[in-house]
């Protein structure tokens, strides 16, 4: 049963703060029973939500009460049928796996789509997910293809996967830390295939960002911009984040799951070692609230008076239940145990009359733009639902 399958021990840690603002703290105490309820309406609208023009979820507007949708190359379509997978990884439900194929199929097309790096969230959050539950040599061959089709964005004098294609007149070769997420398309490309080009760009690329990306503290640059001749450093700025010298609270859970997903491939200690720094940085922030939701920049001003971002909360929690199998910190488990406990709660769970394929509230998308502001958003749920699948195994 879900119940049983979402179960994990909670346990309540605090952080220090010192020198910082307030960070309030909220309880709800729902009733244990009653959210067992709600998340399992909340895993049904999946199954509710029907094929449209082959639009693909991204995000709810409570105010519109519209469903923002997508095509496939957007970098979020892929979320939605690795969300659909993960579903039929933790409750058995074999609507749930009918589904996943019928919208893994319509994600095919985008695996010679190379103007975007984001082939790993687009194509193994959908086919790797697939490939996972059912073995298919299909999904095989097309994750392969992807791998193949994201490695032509590989400069070997940056050493480094190109990021976005726009700006270019300013931005020569951009490199996002996001860009970490998609080395897990290239490192399972070469497991499944044999083929260790992919491997050996992923190691490239993972180094590159371990030179150029963290400031002192291990707080993460959002883009770095290089030569694309000389392969130098041409300036370090953000997109999404408060400002150049800020730190971008998914950006910094992007850098932390990154790595700490290279080491998994690569037993690089160095890559351990960075996540570690990483995941210090952030669990010990005085700007991070008791309840373990981040607000969406660590370094905005206006903390407390900000949005929250429950993607980052959850993509990091996500990663630290990686991380503490490879390290004795067992503050690891505790914050995944935490924002587990967090979220599972009214508060973040979406109520029972939304009819939209989401589950969590509060995400935030891109604040500079006002775009996707304290919204439902796939991505959220995605690493939501790998959360309750990685504490399912412990």
């Amino acid at each position: 049963m879900v119940r049983n399958a979402i179960k994990v021990l909670v346990i309540l840690i605090s952080f220090t703060a010192s020198s910082c603002k307030d960070v309030p703290n909220k309880s709800t105490g729902i009733d244990e029973i009653s959210v067992d309820s709600l998340l399992n309406i909340r895993f049904q609208k999946y199954l509710d939500y029907d094929v449209d023009s082959l639009a693909f979820p991204r995000s709810y507007n409570s105010t519109t009460k519209k469903i923002f949708k997508v095509a496939s190359k957007d970098w979020t379509s892929g979320f939605y049928p690795g969300n659909l997978w993960q579903l039929y990884n933790l409750t058995g439900d074999e609507a749930f796996k009918t589904k996943a194929i019928e919208w893994t199929t319509f994600m095919e097309k985008e695996k010679t789509n190379g103007g975007t790096h984001d082939m790993g969230f687009k194509m193994y959050c959908s086919f790797g997910e697939g490939y996972e539950v059912t073995g298919n040599e299909k999904y095989k061959e097309v994750i392969i293809e992807s791998a193949t089709t994201l490695a032509t964005r590989f400069n070997e004098k940056v050493g480094s996967l190109r990021s976005w294609d726009f700006n270019s007149d300013i931005w020569e070769f951009p490199v996002i830390i996001d860009n970490m997420m998609n080395l897990e398309l290239l490192f399972e490309a070469t497991r499944i295939s044999g083929d260790s080009t992919f491997h050996k760009i992923a190691i490239k690329h993972a180094n590159t960002t371990l030179k150029n990306h963290f400031r002192e503290d291990n707080s993460s640059v959002h883009v770095v911009v290089y030569d694309s001749i000389s392969g130098t450093v041409k300036d370090k700025v953000t997109h999404q984040g408060f400002n150049d010298d800020s730190a971008w609270a998914r950006g910094q859970a992007w850098g932390i799951y990154g790595f700490t997903m290279c080491y998994r491939y690569t037993k690089n200690p160095l890559f351990l070692e960075q996540a570690v720094k990483s995941a210090a940085f952030y669990l010990n922030n005085c700007n991070l609230p008791d309840d373990g939701i981040p607000y969406w920049d660590f370094n905005d001003p206006e903390i407390p008076n900000v949005v929250k971002d429950v993607s980052a909360a959850t993509i990091t929690a996500s990663a630290l239940v990686e991380l503490s199998s490879y390290t004795n910190d067992n503050s690891y488990e505790d914050y995944a145990d935490k924002v587990f406990k967090t979220l599972k709660s009214e508060e973040y769970i979406l109520s029972s009359e939304i009819e939209a394929p989401f589950i969590l509230n509060h995400s935030t998308g891109n604040w500079p733009k006002k775009d996707e502001m304290d919204v439902p958003i796939v991505y959220g749920d995605y690493y939501f639902l790998e959360l309750m699948l990685r504490n399912k195994k412990i």
